[in-house]
């Protein structure tokens, strides 16, 4: 039995901009924090003959072409399985809430598959097999953010060049700066699900036919850049102004990302003491992150009001890893 840990991931700049239909003209750049809500999976070798997957569903097939799961089919075909293997999946968060939980299913699961045929692969090779799978076997609106942050774990910019190569490097960021900016964050489940690929698709329409949208996204990268310096000095007053223009901005690219209790819930915010923030991810729904110096108390009661949940969290440093192996 072989047990992989791996955890979700927070956006914190540039996002976006890590879509080929992007980067492939012109380079993507976006922060991202891997934080300790995790998705394990269970690999097992089955008894019986068959294939035994577990996930919301129960499938039990007679060869990988047969699974329903598309993720799970076309990791089982990478990696050339063919049957008695049983697959389990457990997550903290539920799937299309923002937090890249197919990314990091993704990787949990080739990591421990990697793990049962004993074959070693680093982190970054882990994150571009499961970016090969969304991309170029599924053919998923996808880009590259979810499973190198799933994978490597950490606080850390990235950038991708032309030919899709990412370089990762952790963000040279102090531990009281660290501290401030988890206790800063506050993340509220809203308690809407919504298709991430859906909206991504419309993104990546957007941006392959309109010039205007293509700005926008060079406004995306710049503020990610710019965020990463307040981040490594400690400005994390103007951190959470750019988490607003962000919002402002990436607004305009893509009008399916909010909506009226959205937009309601975000100003009650901001009235209330926040300085920025988003909703996480694709956009649509699932969570609302803020970032507040003063006024926690009251952005927290103004929320929990209006149905949201406050859930917190730390940052991950260990990133996808087998935990149980025997």
């Amino acid at each position: 039995m072989i047990v992989s840990r791996t955890p979700f991931r927070l956006p914190l700049g540039g996002g976006g901009t890590d879509l080929p239909i992007y980067y492939t003209k012109y380079g993507g750049f976006f922060i991202s924090g891997a934080v300790d809500k995790y998705m394990h999976i269970v690999v097992n070798d089955r008894f019986e003959p068959g294939i035994r997957v577990s996930y919301s569903q129960t499938e039990i097939v007679d060869v990988p072409s047969s699974i329903r799961h598309p993720l799970v089919r076309e990791a089982l075909k990478m990696l050339n399985f063919k049957e008695r293997i049983e697959i389990v999946s457990l997550a903290d968060v539920p799937a299309a809430t923002g937090l890249g939980s197919s990314g990091s299913f993704t990787v949990g699961l080739l990591n421990a598959l990697y793990a049962h045929q004993r074959i070693v692969k680093t982190p970054g090779q882990i994150a571009e097999a499961a970016c090969d799978i969304a991309q170029n076997r599924l053919h998923e609106p996808s880009g590259k953010q979810d499973e190198y942050a799933a994978s490597l774990g950490g606080l850390r910019s990235y950038e991708i060049d032309r030919r899709g190569r990412v370089t990762a490097r952790e963000l040279r960021i102090s531990d009281d700066t660290l501290s401030e900016l988890e206790y800063g964050i506050m993340m509220f489940y809203t308690g809407i699900k919504r298709s991430a690929s859906q909206i991504l698709g419309k993104q990546r329409k957007r941006v392959s036919e309109d010039d205007d949208a293509v700005e926008k996204m060079h406004r995306i990268k710049a503020i990610g850049l710019e965020s990463k310096k307040c981040l490594e000095r400690g400005d994390l007053k103007r951190f959470g102004e750019l988490l607003d223009e962000h919002w402002a901005v990436k607004r305009e690219v893509a009008s399916s990302i909010t909506n009226r209790s959205i937009d309601s819930w975000y100003s009650m915010a901001k009235k209330n003491g926040a300085l920025g923030g988003k909703v996480v991810g694709a956009g649509g729904g699932g969570f609302l992150m803020l970032y507040c110096e003063e006024g926690r108390r009251k952005v927290k009661a103004a929320l929990e009001r209006e149905g949201l949940i406050e859930y917190r969290f730390r940052f991950d440093f260990e990133g996808s890893k087998v935990i149980y192996n025997i």
